[in-house]
């Protein structure tokens, strides 16, 4: 049998499982999807069992067609429009106000609206439309883990808790889609930074971007809101070792504190690894050196962080620091993930 033969025999078979209200994992352009009917309670109290999610923190739906948006939404407005037009199929969530009755009240966690976005990957989209229906998928791997961007970082994490795995490879962005909300006034508000940045919804949509409060980093995280959209409220994609950012003005002084760390927490037996970038790699030692890649494209960080968190607990390391990166295009989405990582723990040095 041909490949593409034997992968639509595969598709076939796990929207048939979506279909009868299965929890199914695929591949989607950032990280791989835990789906299920976003129609059928007892499919999405799966996924939340699964993954030992909070129950207050919504799901993303995943939808094929421009079509389906309709019987999902009451609304959508002309600067959600123009978002759809520019960023859809890709990792872009615009959370919406929902139809009433339309989707299990699981999805939403009880809020009067619900994050739709269009994946950007054949596999994913093939999936969705062969199945027939609206898909509800966060991230396939244990709430609070790292996401996975392989298949078998879901077998790690799931195995014996779901109905069925679609390998497609490594997913390309690395991190989780970007949400945003479009507010009265016609602003718009990012929840969650991701694989699109601030400034190209900007340029895109012709109006003001604004990060939501909460994700701004002296906030610490921390927010007395529900959350509205995934990743706003909990610790998520944590290795299991310690794990502090390091920043302070002057990259020597960061290089010479993680060094001096790094030997003192493996003089107390600690074994120890350092995520850094290309550029000072060569400045540490340590029992787990990895990369992140270069500071000139942050893109290759998005694509491997959550890869490198993994390959910490492969090594168990227990003592883990990381350098920082400026905090402009993808590099929202980095460090927002990496201060979730690491519990806020940033060490700010100067």
């Amino acid at each position: 049998m041909s490949e593409p033969a034997r992968l639509q025999g595969l598709l076939k078979e796990a929207a048939a499982l979506l279909r009868q209200g299965g929890v199914v994992a695929f591949p989607t352009e950032t990280v791989y999807g835990l789906g299920a009917d976003a129609r059928v309670t007892s499919a999405v109290e799966a996924v939340f069992a699964a993954k030992g999610r909070p129950s207050d923190n919504p799901l993303i739906v995943h939808i094929a067609k421009d079509e389906q948006l309709d019987e999902l939404v009451q609304q959508v407005g002309p600067t959600a429009r123009k978002l759809m037009d520019a960023f859809w199929p890709g990792p872009l969530t615009i959370v919406l106000p929902v139809r009433e009755g339309v989707l299990s009240p699981r999805v939403t966690a009880g809020l009067d609206t619900v994050g739709i976005r269009m994946p950007d990957h054949p596999v994913a989209l093939a999936l969705i439309e062969e199945s027939g229906c609206p898909v509800a998928a966060p991230s396939a791997n244990r709430s609070g883990r790292p996401s996975p961007t392989l298949a078998g970082h879901v077998l790690e994490d799931l195995a014996d808790s779901i109905d069925g795995i679609v390998d497609g490879g490594a997913t390309g962005v690395g991190v989780e889609s970007t949400v945003v909300q479009v507010q009265e006034d016609g602003a718009i508000t990012v929840l969650r930074p991701g694989g699109v940045t601030l400034e190209q919804l900007s340029l895109a949509a012709g109006v003001p971007v604004q990060l939501d409060p909460a994700l701004l980093p002296e906030s610490g995280g921390v927010s007395d809101q529900a959350p509205r959209a995934p990743g706003m409220k909990y610790t998520h994609y944590a290795p299991k070792g310690e794990l502090s950012i390091v920043t302070g003005e002057s990259q020597a002084e960061v290089s010479a504190w993680i060094s001096r760390s790094l030997k003192e927490a493996a003089a107390r037996g600690e074994r120890t690894g350092v995520l850094a970038f290309d550029e000072h790699i060569g400045s540490y030692e340590a029992d787990c050196v990895l990369s992140l890649g270069s500071l000139s494209d942050l893109s290759t960080a998005a694509h491997r962080l959550y890869a490198l968190l993994r390959r910490m607990d492969e090594e168990r390391i227990g003592y883990i620091l990381s350098e920082a990166c400026p905090e402009d295009g993808l590099g929202a989405a980095i460090m927002n993930r990496l201060r979730k990582a690491a519990g806020q723990t940033v060490i700010r040095l100067g």
